[in-house]
């Protein structure tokens, strides 16, 4: 009997391809995830069609993080019902700053995709930018009569969230940055303002304007096309095409304005250093620097400023009479004076002026007392002393005189006046200037 060998058969163990079975997992991964993805969208879906739109975010919200693995179409239903939820119907609790980033977001999405979802949230959105708007002028209208901070704020904020819904109107960003600085919120205006300058805002527009053919008023139009038509059909005439300048100098100003009101005052004037650079010949940044400059208490600074905005703004008085009040401050009367001079032949009524001309003139007695309190023992000088310091105080009086008649309620003017004419022992004009200063003191 043939003895069997039997032969022992071995299994080799086949090396596992870990590159594949990583992609099997990770397929598998991703299915699932979509497959949560789907279900969780859905149930967001039901939630928001029974209102529950705190359930939909929540649910939207833990979605979030894994949408990067979507695909287009879930993408797009995920911003879409993510901006539902958000808007809630146009409920007054809605956050309008969000849904406005949750509609751009899934309208820029579906510019690269298949348009699924934009012709509804464009016309939403295209809603909700008017009413937001019109509820901002309305604010800002009230604001504007009752000049209320609050009411100020409300129509700041509306002006912000309409720039949140279209990120494109810059314009209603620059209305926002102005109105949050009439409210006082210079924190805020500060913040859209330097915005504005990373955005390169200029505000430089085209406005499309025509006369109306039935009563001549001016009408504005949204571009040229609606204006053509108009003109077209024979409602309007005289079509024309306006720009608006550059809004940036302004920005700069009211930036450098926001700084110098929270007191950073060193921060304002780089502001204005960088507004001045862009704008070298702009007086009306010259004009804010100086005006640092004195807040800073940097007088020559001031000064300075003041003389250069005069080389560029010869006819503007209050100039002169600024800078002839700093050359009083520094002992420097007769420049003062001739200052003041100036001011009044630019503006013939200009009372501070009159007035500190007179003020000036007074000023010259100061070592003249000085001098009489020396001599009170040797009258012959303490007498020629005094009548020089009388004839001062006469050289003085027109010019105080001449304030008074533009300006007969100025209680200081009257009282000056008063001491002037008892000095001068010029009784007729102290009695009737008395009578004036008893009836205003009543």
């Amino acid at each position: 009997m043939k003895r069997t060998i039997t032969k022992r058969i071995q299994i080799k163990n086949k090396p596992i391809n870990m590159r594949k079975q990583l992609l099997i997992l990770s397929a598998l991964f991703i299915s699932l995830t979509v497959f949560g993805q789907k279900n969780e969208l859905k149930i967001a879906e039901k939630a928001i069609k029974s209102n529950d739109f705190t359930t939909a975010l929540d649910v939207l919200n833990k979605a979030e993080s894994l949408i990067s693995n979507a695909d287009q179409k879930t993408t797009a239903k995920f911003y879409y019902l993510k901006g539902k939820a958000l808007y809630q119907n146009g409920a007054a609790s809605a956050d309008i700053s969000k849904v406005g980033e949750a509609f751009n977001k899934l309208i820029d999405y579906e510019k690269e995709t298949k348009q699924k979802y934009t012709n509804e949230f464009g016309e939403l959105l295209n809603k909700l930018i008017s009413s937001v708007a019109e509820k901002a002028s309305s604010d800002y209208s009230l604001a504007i009569q009752t000049k209320e901070d609050a009411d100020y704020l409300s129509a700041a904020k509306k002006f912000h969230q309409v720039y949140s819904l279209s990120p494109r109107d810059t314009s209603f960003l620059d209305n926002a940055a102005l109105v949050y600085y009439f409210a006082k919120d210079y924190e805020t205006s500060k913040k859209l303002y330097h915005k504005l300058l990373d955005l390169n805002y200029t505000g430089i527009t085209t406005v499309f304007k025509a006369n109306s053919v039935e009563d001549g008023k001016e009408l504005t139009f949204a571009d040229k096309k609606a204006m053509d038509l108009q003109v077209k059909l024979g409602l309007a005439e005289n079509p024309r095409e306006e720009a608006k300048e550059s809004r940036r100098e302004f920005i700069y100003k009211n930036l450098a304005m926001n700084y110098s009101n929270l007191e950073d005052n060193q921060k304002a004037l780089e502001v204005i250093a960088d507004g001045r650079a862009e704008f070298p010949e702009s007086y009306s940044l010259l004009i804010d620097e100086a005006n640092v400059y004195y807040k800073l208490g940097d007088n020559v600074k001031f000064k300075e400023h003041l003389e250069d905005a005069i080389k560029m703004n010869p006819t503007d008085p209050t100039l002169y009479y600024n800078v002839g009040v700093m050359n009083m401050d520094q002992g420097k009367i007769d420049e003062a004076i001739t200052f003041f001079n100036k001011a009044i032949e630019l503006k013939p009524d200009y009372v501070d002026a009159y007035n500190n001309i007179g003020a000036a003139i007074i000023d010259k007695v100061t070592p003249i007392i000085e001098e009489m309190n020396k001599s009170l023992s040797d009258f012959d000088k303490y007498d020629k002393l005094q009548a020089q310091q009388f004839e001062i105080y006469k050289e003085a009086v027109p010019y105080y005189e001449k304030a008074y008649e533009l300006s007969p309620d100025n209680i200081g003017v009257i009282q000056t006046l008063m001491g002037l004419y008892e000095n001068l022992e010029m009784k007729e004009k102290l009695e009737k200037i008395h009578e004036v200063y008893d009836s205003l003191k009543q």
